[in-house]
């Protein structure tokens, strides 16, 4: 018997990407709500208690009314969007921090997907929290470059319209209030004890992410080196089929955040000089950011080969 997927929010960027990736599986049957229904809470309801496994594609307040909707304890759901990160009662659906984490998501009912941004960094730092590289208390900065797709609909819009604003075609710097909305879940999953200051940029691309921790050794447990530290992250990371770390020496000498897009592929890049260390997650803010890790999520779920279909 085929699982049964419906996507709530079905016309977005993230629920036209889970699509793009599910869409033609054999194994799962797509319920498809009308166009005309989309925002008919009787016909939705309906559509989310029919499902084996639904995908939140909405604003926050949107996810927690389609949570609200549902009403059939065995509907297992993955929330896209910001509403539930920070939730003890969800699990938080980043299978590579550990085992016992893979198998929360496995048996779980209620999984939150990570932001984009909080995935590069998580994946950079919590690692080194957990192995007890990086203090807790430890002032951590960050920057995040990212595609424009990371900004939906009406951003994709700005930049692909014709006569566009000049200044679109130049880094954009954003989140200047620092109170970027993945902060919490930076913090949370990380265990760090003080919210990372954190900016992020948008470019002129469609995809593709770089995010970058910045590191004074002396300040590190133990004073590692920078070749150090990226031999602890590949023994930490070394199972797993999605993030892969760059042996240290062996990086190109530029990073380009579109590198991985189109990929579920997370790669970590260690770079190093005296005393001071950059750890980079390279991935695709689509992709292992946000669709591509829903749908490794699911796979989970449902007790199948990670990348199956990725």
């Amino acid at each position: 018997m085929k699982t049964k997927i419906y996507i709530d929010g079905q016309s977005g960027t993230t629920g036209l990407q889970i699509y793009d990736r599910i869409g033609s599986r054999e194994d799962l049957e797509l319920l498809r709500i009308p166009e005309d229904k989309r925002h008919d809470t009787e016909e939705r309801k309906k559509y989310l208690n029919s499902a084996d496994i639904v995908f939140l594609c909405l604003p926050d307040d949107g996810a927690r009314e389609a949570v609200s909707l549902i009403d059939n304890d065995n509907v297992r759901v993955i929330d896209a969007s910001t509403a539930h990160r920070t939730n003890d009662d969800w699990v938080y659906g980043f299978p590579e921090f550990s085992g016992e984490q893979r198998e929360a998501i496995r048996t779980g009912k209620r999984i939150a997907n990570p932001g984009c941004h909080a995935t590069g960094f998580i994946s950079v730092t919590a690692p080194l929290v957990r192995m007890g590289i990086l203090p807790k208390d430890y002032p951590v900065t960050c920057y995040s470059l990212t595609g424009y797709s990371g900004g939906g609909k009406k951003m994709i819009a700005d930049y692909e319209a014709e006569g566009r604003d000049e200044l679109l075609s130049a880094p954009g710097i954003y989140g200047l209030s620092l109170k970027h909305k993945h902060i919490p879940e930076m913090q949370k999953m990380t265990g760090l004890m003080y919210p990372p200051v954190f900016m992020p940029v948008v470019d002129d691309y469609y995809k593709g992410m770089a995010t970058t921790i910045m590191l004074q050794n002396r300040l590190l447990n133990g004073i590692p080196t920078a070749e150090e530290i990226c031999g602890k992250l590949m023994e930490y990371y070394k199972d797993e089929c999605f993030v892969k770390v760059v042996p240290f020496g062996e990086n190109d000498s530029k990073l380009y955040a579109n590198r991985l897009a189109g990929t579920n592929e997370l790669q970590i890049v260690v770079c190093g000089y005296e005393d001071q260390t950059t750890v980079t997650a390279l991935f695709d803010n689509l992709g292992k950011g946000a669709s591509g890790a829903a749908v490794q999520n699911m796979n989970i779920m449902l007790g199948l080969p990670e990348d199956t279909g990725l």
